[in-house]
């Protein structure tokens, strides 16, 4: 029975070590909010049966939102540090207007 429990408790530390890691990527300083997303973000956020590219919820749907759970991650999702200045409001914005909130 311990054998079973400590191996349960080894799947799910090594499964919260890969949700919290850091995504490098760059964009570049012209890259559209469009190509952000479909470059990096639609490797865990499929879109929506409607078109939407995501549900947000109401804590998350404005653009300083969105900017900082890129930057900083979450338990599941990577942190992209590197997104900033111009093409990170570039994808904030694209979120934002093809995106449904909860």
């Amino acid at each position: 029975m311990k054998q079973v429990i400590l191996l349960l408790a080894a799947i799910a530390v090594v499964g919260l070590v890969g949700c919290t890691k850091t995504d490098n990527y760059t964009p570049a300083a012209t890259a559209s909010g469009e190509d952000i997303f479909n470059l990096n973000c639609t490797k865990c956020h499929k879109p929506n049966t409607d078109g939407s590219v995501m549900l947000l919820s109401a804590a998350v749907a404005n653009k300083d939102a969105i900017i900082k759970k890129v930057q900083t991650g979450s338990m599941s999702m990577a942190a992209f540090p590197n997104i900033t200045g111009e093409p990170a409001d570039r994808l904030a914005e694209y979120v934002l207007a093809n995106s449904k909130t909860k």
